[in-house]
């Protein structure tokens, strides 16, 4: 009974994705696990400003890479902290996962569903491979050139990331 309700459920997750690495990989995986319907919001750019964040992967690229996965059903635009009890509601949404550097920030969205903060991957993080990338004197635009190729490799290699089959 408990897996026929978990395989009809909807999930989301939002974040910037910027130089996707196994820890985002293990979080969508891990969501579908949870439920059938996979939605995901990428934060924009203008967005990640105001977080006071830069992306070194323009959105519409981080928005593709994203898109490639198997286990992704739906993506959509972060544009505001607000936007998620809208989100919750339009995309009929059943649990919203986050991992668990965030526990309690999203508690409020309790009333519109359930809120489940998934352990983090250890030891990886895109802020320690972009500082490490920094330190070995990449710029940010030998990154974002890396990370355009592997856009181009997810597209042109559909073994690597095969549809989902529904």
């Amino acid at each position: 009974m408990l897996e026929k309700y978990a395989m009809s459920r909807t999930l989301i997750t939002y974040g910037t994705f910027d130089m996707f690495h196994i820890g985002h990989l293990r979080l969508l995986e891990r969501m579908r696990e949870l439920g059938k319907r996979v939605v995901v919001g990428v934060s924009t750019d203008e967005f990640n400003v105001l977080k006071g964040k830069h992306a070194l992967v323009p959105y519409v690229e981080r928005q593709a890479i994203v898109a490639a996965l198997k286990y992704v059903d739906l993506v959509i635009a972060e544009g505001s902290w607000q936007q998620k009890a809208a989100d919750i509601q339009q995309y009929g949404v059943d649990c919203l996962v986050m991992g668990d550097d965030w526990t309690g920030r999203f508690d409020h969205l309790r009333e519109f569903c359930e809120v489940l903060y998934l352990p983090r991957t250890p030891g990886v993080s895109s802020t320690e491979l972009r500082e490490l990338l920094m330190r070995m004197n990449l710029g940010e635009g030998a990154i974002h050139g890396v990370m355009k190729q592997m856009v181009r490799l997810l597209q042109d290699q559909p073994a690597i990331m095969p549809a989902r089959e529904d």
